[in-house]
């Protein structure tokens, strides 16, 4: 049990200095990143930039992205928001104007860092470069969800998790599917 509450100490210390973080650069660039990632629009937007510029590799890491997210947003909308109740943080650790847009669903996990991690994570195999520049919005998808007092930290990193197992599962279902269905065995393979 000190294992536990030392955990929920620092991740509410945590939240409250991120929270806190008063920087111009922050302000300026964490709410249209707010927006952008809000409905996956920057997601979506992302995945038409792939397909309609990327040829072949662009339109398969489109597809990849667009269902590690479909896949995240159905484990951690879908089920873990409601298998966990958890109270957002206190407005009054969040000494800013953004708390006010915050939503009404569990805390945990965060569905924004969830999907911005599962699209990124789906995209790598298929095309490393525009993993890697998916890979910034992501992080800072991750640090606004803490910085406008949306989420705890642990919520951020419980969608992280979901987000990669998403992925996971997007680039292993022909196989496992292929398994669970038998294939065809061929003469002397």
């Amino acid at each position: 049990m000190r294992i536990l509450a030392a955990l929920r100490d620092s991740d509410h210390r945590l939240t409250r200095r991120m929270a806190g973080w008063d920087s111009a650069w922050a302000r300026r660039l964490l709410p249209p990143v707010e927006e952008a990632a809000e409905h996956t629009k920057l997601w979506w937007a992302a995945a038409a930039a792939m397909a309609a510029g990327g040829g072949w590799r662009g339109r398969k890491a489109a597809a990849a992205g667009i269902a590690g997210m479909a896949v995240s947003e159905l484990l951690a909308n879908g089920v873990a928001k409601k298998l966990v109740q958890r109270h957002r943080p206190p407005k009054e650790w969040i000494p800013h104007d953004d708390v006010e847009d915050r939503p009404d669903s569990s805390s945990f996990p965060s569905g924004h860092t969830a999907a911005a991690v599962a699209f990124t994570a789906a995209v790598v195999p298929s095309w490393p470069r525009a993993g890697a520049a998916c890979a910034v919005p992501t992080v800072l998808v991750a640090v606004e969800r803490v910085h406008s007092g949306a989420h705890y930290p642990s919520d951020v990193a419980a969608g992280a998790a979901i987000g990669i197992a998403a992925a996971t599962l997007v680039r292993k279902a022909p196989r496992l599917l292929s398994r669970c269905m038998g294939r065809p065995r061929v003469a002397g393979g």
